[in-house]
């Protein structure tokens, strides 16, 4: 990729990432109103519906730019690499995870120290996962509780099978019964195994720096055990030879 091409994208991005994050603030706060308060002005439903055209409006311009921003033999390699970018223009749950990008520009998580890089993916991966959860939530209770022979009929059932389906529990009390309210079963089944995968890779790693941490401060530990070990070895090692030799009395027999 051309270093042209790079600068351009990435001041692209400098200049944009500030406004699009806010813009998907607004439109988890837009859409939640809408879905957990049906009834609500005729003013407030043309103002929220404004929202959700402008917001995808800009997303889908975002995205166009930065593919064209990109050389032509690299484009579809970014795409590979960024999907959360494309898909936000389809689907609104990713949209709304576009908000994470806002966490990039605090100045806490602009430093590049081990801490911090650990402290942003944490954050991420947090906020990913609580932001996924909470938006098929409200997309299921949308498209669900009217629906006959519904069982999702409140939000706070909603994220309880949301919460339940992420976990791999299927306890069975609620699930959807429309096509729509499946599909977004299937999307928050998907993304379940990623979040979990995450979320165990990273307790892994977090475990295994603590232990190479506590070796590195107390590096005479390890020699004490070796020692012990080697002693421990040499002792069976003499045990074997003692129990193989007949000595002089079994020989004299």
């Amino acid at each position: 990729m051309s270093d042209g091409g790079v600068e351009r994208r990435q001041r692209w991005v400098d200049a944009t990432g500030r406004l699009l994050a806010l813009l998907g603030i607004a439109f988890i706060v837009a859409y939640t109103v809408w879905v957990l308060v049906p009834d609500l002005p005729r003013s407030v439903v043309v103002a929220f519906n404004v929202i959700f055209a402008l917001t995808w409006a800009l997303f889908l311009v975002d995205a166009v730019m930065r593919l064209v921003l990109t050389p032509r033999g690299e484009r579809w390699r970014y795409a590979w690499r960024h999907p959360i970018e494309l898909l936000s223009v389809v689907f609104p749950v990713f949209r709304a995870l576009r908000v994470v990008s806002l966490l990039g520009y605090l100045p806490v998580l602009q430093r590049r120290t081990t801490e911090a890089v650990r402290a942003r993916f944490i954050l991420s991966a947090i906020i990913y996962a609580t932001v996924y959860v909470f938006f098929i939530s409200l997309a299921v209770l949308q498209v669900e509780r009217d629906a006959p022979g519904a069982n999702i009929t409140s939000f706070g059932e909603a994220i309880w099978w949301a919460v339940v389906t992420l976990a791999t529990v299927g306890y069975g009390d609620t699930y959807p019964v429309t096509v729509p309210g499946r599909m977004w079963a299937a999307v928050l089944m998907a993304g379940g195994v990623a979040i979990v995968g995450v979320a165990s890779a990273t307790v892994i790693s977090v475990l295994n720096e603590r232990l190479s941490g506590l070796r590195s401060e107390h590096p005479h530990r390890r020699g004490v055990v070796a020692e012990r070990e080697g002693l421990a070895e040499g002792d069976d090692v003499a045990e074997r030879d003692a129990s193989d030799d007949p000595g002089p009395e079994r020989a004299g027999r």
